[in-house]
């Protein structure tokens, strides 16, 4: 028997359906299976051909929508993308117990990006440091004149700045240039900008220019939220202290702030895929942010204000776009920002920002109450059901056993249906 071989020359150039057939073979995929990708679904082919390489298919991500969301003062539909259960649940219940006290208020530093230029080989780091910031004016001319729509609509160049950084190979010199990228996420453009400088940089300075990329650390691109929580919305003041002891594990210990981050995530994350922007950019920026102070903490923080309410506030990077990629070509990612009602980044960064307080409140108090499986799991139930066979109403009735079983397993599912069907 032949070896398969993983090198397909031309792979690229084939159709979508021509690929698929090369890859079936390859796997040996039955015919259901190859009918089944063979449906992309909502999107064009032509489209998806274009928007990544080599595409075989497409998968299907639930669109949820968060409602009881008042961000602002305005009320607003939230289409959240997610594979997992009881995150858009999560967001309305913890947007209605805050909506009478009035909802979720927020604020953004900008919308600038960062570019990095790294230098190398440099005898004299320092003195060059100032060589570059000397140049100021010039920087920002080259940076502008690559992308003289961005400066027509109000952004382009703001800043320069240069560190020093010590690293194992001997110190290096990293200029940032800050640049405003106003309704886009920006990396196309603040790329363009760094590769074009480089080579003046090295010039200037005798060293060697190495990378010219942005940094996804967008600390000048902050999204703020805040929200107040009535005792009696949340079920009194034990819930209340229950939320802020959970936080004050989150704030002191970086393995619960993993996953006390991540849930606030699973909001952030969601909003940002169904409008067609990077989540591993804000995923990483966010990441980053909360250990920018030497150690991994919590994103969020929970408080008492002075009449008894719960307050609670979050604070990360969010380098979110209207303009370019998926967000313009993707249909359904246009669809979701209709939905979303927002014209400006500046907008949608502020509700995602909500959205990811609204996830951490909903998570802590679950911690701090029932638990989290109780609601995550009464709804994970009926995905088992459906991994075991349950069509149509047995869904419903295999995943309420399930769950007074408290056993929501495959295997148990399996059993209840041979039940049901007299197997």
């Amino acid at each position: 028997m032949t070896p398969k071989s993983s090198r397909i020359p031309g792979f690229h150039k084939e159709s979508i359906a021509g690929r698929l057939a090369r890859v079936a073979e390859f796997a040996g995929l039955d015919e259901d299976t190859r009918s089944h990708l063979a449906n992309l679904g909502n999107l064009d082919p032509g489209i998806a051909d274009r928007l990544i390489e080599n595409v075989v298919a497409t998968i299907s991500i639930p669109i949820g929508v968060a409602t009881n969301m008042k961000v602002d003062g305005r009320d607003v539909l939230i289409p959240m993308a997610t594979e997992e259960s009881s995150v858009v649940a999560a967001v309305c219940n913890a947007a209605r117990q805050c909506y009478d006290s009035g909802g979720f208020t927020t604020s953004t530093s900008g919308t600038c990006m960062i570019a990095q230029i790294q230098l190398i080989g440099v005898p004299d780091p320092h003195h060059s440091r100032l060589r570059i910031l000397e140049r100021r004016d010039e920087i920002r001319r080259l940076c502008d004149d690559c992308d003289p729509m961005l400066v027509e609509l109000g952004g382009g160049f703001r800043d320069v700045e240069v560190r020093v950084v010590d690293a194992e190979g001997g110190p290096m010199v990293v200029t940032h240039i800050i640049v405003d990228t106003r309704d886009a996420m920006g990396a196309n453009a603040v790329n363009t900008m760094a590769e074009k400088l480089a080579p003046h940089i090295a010039e200037w300075t005798g060293g060697r220019t190495m990378l010219r990329i942005l940094s996804n650390l967008a600390d000048r691109r902050l999204a703020r939220a805040r929200a107040t929580w009535r005792c009696d919305a949340i079920g009194g003041e034990a819930v209340r202290d229950g939320i802020i002891s959970a936080y004050h594990f989150a704030a002191a210990d970086p393995y619960r702030a993993a996953t006390h981050n991540k849930g606030i995530m699973n909001g952030v994350s969601a909003v940002v895929l169904a409008t067609g922007n990077d989540t591993r950019a804000v995923e990483a920026g966010a990441h980053a942010y909360a250990a920018r102070n030497g150690r991994y903490t919590s994103l969020s923080r929970w408080e008492v204000a002075a009449d008894g309410s719960l307050v609670g506030t979050l604070e990360l990077p969010m380098a979110v776009g209207l303009v370019g990629g998926a967000t313009k070509v993707h249909p359904t990612a246009r669809a979701c920002l209709k939905i979303l009602g927002v014209e400006t980044a500046d907008a949608l960064a502020r509700i995602i920002a909500a959205v990811g307080l609204a996830q951490n409140f909903a998570a802590l108090k679950a911690l701090a109450t029932t638990g989290i499986q109780k609601g995550h799991m009464s709804l994970h139930a009926q995905n088992v059901a459906m991994m075991a066979g349950a069509e149509g109403d047995e869904i419903d009735a295999v995943a309420r056993m399930l769950v007074e079983r408290q056993a929501v397993r495959i295997d148990v599912a399996q059993a209840i249906l041979r039940e049901r069907r007299g197997g």
